[in-house]
């Protein structure tokens, strides 16, 4: 699988083209100076969101993986100031309306409230985008979908991984259940 094949894929995903998808293809070469990085704590969130998105089951999950960092390095190196202030704001967002919610912070819900709650930002985050705007859950999703398929942990333990591809199979037989394949 290519870049433009996983930028396709996050894209049927969540609805929406990935944020930040020039700077992926242009080699995260921004020009305005990076925020401070994420502080621990934000990044123990993004991983425990990215895992009620992507949770462990017979196969790793975005914590295996460690989606949190991977969201910390790229919001930091690859987006642009504007979505850099979506994401941030929208952490901080995030926690609030959890807050107002459940009286409990998102660390604190239960994975049936977390995955409550996820779906109700995802169904938000849809509607939002199909009026044309940015929210910054779309941003989570993507790069959690994006960081994980990406990573050692989904590229070799839940994709099919041949490190060194033998030969073209144009005809190369499909069974219901098997995993797409992770080489280029």
């Amino acid at each position: 699988m290519n870049r433009r094949e996983l930028l396709a894929l996050i894209t049927a995903a969540t609805g929406t083209a990935m944020i930040g998808s020039t700077a992926l293809l242009s080699g995260c070469a921004t020009t305005a100076p990076a925020p401070a990085n994420f502080s621990r704590e934000n990044i123990a969130l993004l991983d425990e969101i990215a895992e009620t998105i992507l949770p462990r089951t017979d196969t790793p999950g975005a914590k295996d993986a460690k989606v949190g960092e991977f969201m910390n390095v790229y919001v930091t190196d690859c987006y642009t100031l504007d979505e850099r202030a979506i994401f941030h704001k929208g952490l901080l967002t995030l926690e609030a309306e959890c807050r107002k919610t459940y009286g409990r912070s998102f660390m604190a819900l239960t994975p049936a409230e977390r995955t409550a709650y996820i779906n109700q930002l995802d169904q938000d985050a849809r509607a939002t985008v199909l009026n044309g705007g940015m929210h910054y859950f779309t941003m989570i999703k993507q790069l959690t979908l994006f960081g994980f398929f990406t990573s050692e942990v989904g590229g070799t333990q839940v994709l099919r991984h041949i490190p060194i591809p033998g030969r073209y199979d144009g005809a190369l037989a499909y069974k219901p259940g098997d995993r797409a394949w992770a080489t280029r």
